[in-house]
Formats: structure tokens, C-alpha cells, sequence
């Protein structure tokens, strides 16, 4: 398991019609505000807690509002085996694309 490079909302969406499972290292609040549909919540001030139960095997996109956020999640989550990516330019680029976002705590 390893880091992999960061992707783009592009890829980010090919992948998420694949399946992909997708982390939003977010506060809550930035998350029920917007977030990308099927984005799972995991505030990045919580995860040293509880990345366990994200249990593993799978390979992990992480989310944050612009980059920074999510980039020190993979690098965390890259320390404990997972197999993670990057998503570069975050939701805001998301958002800037004209994409569809959700708002409240459902990921869908």
C-alpha cells in the first residue's frame, strides 16, 4: 500500500463511477455546507482516532476543500498501510466545475 500521486476532479469522477470510495477530510460544518456526492465525513481533527474503522483493503481518495487538508490525511493514512490519493483543487474545484454537490450529513 502506498501514496499515490494526486489526481484531478476529472479523475476524481471517472473513479467515483467506478466505485471508488471517496474521503472528505473536512469539518462537519464545511461537509453538511457542500460536499461531493458519496463523500464519506472524516474530519482530518478527528482521524488519528478513528481511521481504524475505515478499515482496509481499498484503496482510499481523500477530499478537502482545496488540497492541503487532504494531502496531510494521505500522508497519515499512508503511514498506517492505506493505499490513498489526493484530490488536487479539492471541492472547491468541484464546486467551480458546476458539478453536483450534496448538502447535509447523507453522502448521497
Amino acid at each position: 500500500m502506498t501514496r499515490g500521486a494526486d489526481i484531478d476532479i476529472s479523475e476524481l469522477e471517472a473513479r467515483l463511477n467506478d466505485g471508488a470510495r471517496l474521503i472528505d477530510v473536512r469539518e462537519i460544518d464545511e461537509y453538511t455546507s457542500g460536499h461531493v456526492p458519496g463523500a464519506e465525513n472524516w474530519p482530518l481533527s478527528e482521524l488519528s482516532d478513528t481511521f481504524s474503522a475505515l478499515g482496509s483493503g481499498e484503496d482510499l481518495l481523500v477530499i478537502c476543500q482545496s488540497g492541503g487538508r487532504s494531502s496531510r490525511a494521505c500522508d497519515f493514512l499512508d503511514g498506517q498501510g492505506h493505499s490513498v490519493l489526493n484530490v488536487s483543487g479539492g471541492t472547491m474545484a468541484w464546486l467551480m466545475s458546476g458539478r453536483d454537490v450534496v448538502f447535509g450529513v447523507d453522502p448521497k
